[in-house]
């Protein structure tokens, strides 16, 4: 095998997102609380979306439901954080998924810039990715933790490498973590499909992105005490 075809990322084709109807029962009985979650938006940089054809699924609809649950989160004034892996990175900061992916990507914005489709805003936090799971070698544990969350859903790319790796990694540190089904994408329906089933059996909630929206917007008057 050459290293151009140990490396390469896959050319990827269309398949449609998994719907409602087509999601595991869940082990875990959590949902999300505006007061405790924060929204992941996951590697969504250009590199890393290159192997999809432009406007076919399912990035384009996975496109379109994270940009809908970013804006309910903001209003809802939950945290939005994106990861963002480096370019250029030396062979020692790479590790060992240079034996698996070789270099990575170049530091030019064609390949380290995220998607115009869910710019950051100044509001939102931006870390900078390491490993497959973004808790390792960052500091987004203690962010969650000074801001008092220990729920997060996990949206972005791919779905069955540092989406589900990081929806483990909370699970293992307990944070809760809801792995939103229809905001991913991934190499093929199979490997989704892989994810999707992995994460509601062993360390997460899934969920369509409207029904977390919906969990996001509806208040929590009834925890609160009502004046007379």
């Amino acid at each position: 095998m050459t290293e151009t075809a140990r490396t390469a990322l896959p050319q990827i084709q269309p398949y449609p997102l998994p719907g409602p109807e087509e999601l595991p029962a869940n082990r875990a009985p959590w949902r999300p609380d505006p007061a405790r979650a924060a929204l992941l938006v996951h590697d969504m940089q250009r590199y890393f979306l290159r192997p999809y054809p432009p406007g076919e699924q399912p990035l384009a609809a996975a496109l379109a439901n994270i940009a809908a649950l970013r804006d309910a989160c903001r209003a809802a004034g939950v945290p939005v954080v994106y990861t963002a892996k480096p370019g250029d990175m030396d062979p020692g900061r790479r590790g060992l998924e240079r034996d698996f992916w070789g270099g990575g990507m170049r530091a030019v914005p064609e390949h380290t810039g995220i998607t115009e489709h869910l710019a950051p805003d100044a509001e939102d936090v931006l870390i900078t990715k390491w490993r497959y799971s973004a808790f390792v070698q960052t500091d987004l544990a203690e962010r969650l933790r000074r801001r008092g969350r220990d729920q997060i859903l996990v949206t972005g790319v791919y779905a069955h490498i540092g989406c589900l790796l990081t929806a483990a990694d909370a699970f293992m540190r307990d944070i809760q973590a809801f792995f939103v089904a229809d905001a991913m994408a991934d190499f093929s329906a199979e490997d989704h499909r892989f994810a999707v089933h992995y994460a509601a059996r062993r360390c997460a909630v899934v969920l369509p992105a409207a029904r977390a929206a919906d969990a996001l917007s509806e208040p929590f008057a009834a925890t609160v005490p009502t004046r007379a």
